[in-house]
């Protein structure tokens, strides 16, 4: 059954906000509908159909600004999954070069013109952050990189982003709906606020190591009280076999987590038989930071704002065809483009 697909401006004036509405972010069934796009595309949409043009079959095609990861395509197969129209596109996760066509629509204008705003939003923005976190694991490429970044951003696209995330190359997610959505199990620590309300580091992670599944790693914070070496071999004393992993979320008030402490942990981590616990770092990293800790000695990464405020990398949709002749813009070179790599999607 087709969505209901607001067709006209008195569909649009007849748009209410309800006082009762709770979060502003879109739903669903607000983007299906179209509520989401810009006006202009409603009101070409109900001048086409007055005249008899809505049926026009078109193609259109979108090429990205610059080079990244492909990513988004699944939800814009979605939006148009009920819709008369035929779809190519680059395979989700592949990479894509500057002014390259990745997606292709092919059917009457008026089934895919109005979702042309939500589309390019859609592959914008997971392109964005799926080429950031691509960024990130290539300076790590032996090593686990987890995206930390639902913090950083809207609740309602948080998802969105760390399941982009994990397209790029981290190998998982902290957000739970992100991590589902991809088929995985929601991967992180233990954050500073139960430390500070149990009062002690070794008290929480013999607390976190008895009461939590055996399946859960035993990674435990170490920069909330003390020296994070000191607090590492204490931690290592109490746990055992059974510590998997420190984690450094050094503040930058106190210097962030630099070279020398990565060293420093590992050393005597090291020198007091603890050789199997891994050092675990996150807060404000970098793809360059990241190869630096590497080389120091840090076995895994968590990574939040770089891939969460990642720039969205604009897409363009151009008709190229019309009735199946060549045509578009002045500045645009008419008909299809030769993109061997699109795959039929629909």
């Amino acid at each position: 059954m087709k969505s209901s697909l607001i067709r006209s401006l008195a569909e649009v004036e007849e748009i209410e906000i309800k006082p009762e509405r709770k979060m502003y972010s879109a739903t669903p069934e607000e983007i299906l509908s179209g509520a989401t796009s810009d006006i202009y595309f409603v009101r070409t949409h109900e001048i086409l159909s007055r005249m008899g043009l809505a049926d026009t079959v078109a193609t259109a095609e979108v090429f990205c600004r610059r080079d990244g990861v492909f990513a988004g395509i699944e939800e814009v197969v979605n939006l148009l999954s009920d819709k008369d129209v035929e779809i190519w596109a680059l395979p989700e996760g592949k990479p894509m070069q500057s002014k390259e066509v990745v997606l292709r629509i092919k059917g009457p204008y008026g089934e895919f013109g109005v979702y042309e705003t939500p589309l390019l939003g859609l592959l914008a923005s997971s392109s964005g952050w799926a080429t950031a976190a691509r960024e990130v694991k290539d300076a790590s490429p032996d090593k686990p990189v987890l995206c930390f970044g639902a913090r950083h951003i809207h609740p309602a696209v948080a998802p969105v982003m760390e399941r982009a995330a994990v397209v790029g190359g981290c190998d998982g997610a902290s957000c739970i709906l992100a991590a589902k959505l991809v088929g995985r199990k929601p991967q992180g620590t233990i954050p500073h606020a139960m430390i500070l309300i149990i009062g002690d580091t070794v008290k929480a992670a013999q607390a976190y190591n008895e009461l939590m599944p055996p399946d859960a790693p035993r990674t435990v914070l170490v920069d909330t009280f003390k020296d994070e070496a000191e607090e590492s071999v204490r931690v290592a004393e109490a746990l055992g076999d059974e510590l998997n992993g420190v984690r450094l979320d050094t503040p930058g008030e106190r210097g962030g987590v630099t070279i020398d402490l990565v060293k420093e942990i590992r050393a005597r981590l090291d020198q007091k038989g603890f050789r199997h616990v891994q050092i675990f770092v996150s807060g404000g990293l970098t793809p360059e930071r990241i190869r630096n800790l590497s080389e120091a000695g840090a076995d895994a990464f968590g990574v939040g704002s770089y891939i969460s405020a990642a720039c969205p990398i604009d897409m363009t949709l151009d008709l190229k065809e019309i009735n199946g002749s060549p045509i578009t813009k002045r500045g645009r070179i008419p008909g299809l483009a030769d993109n061997k790599r699109l795959v039929k999607m629909k």
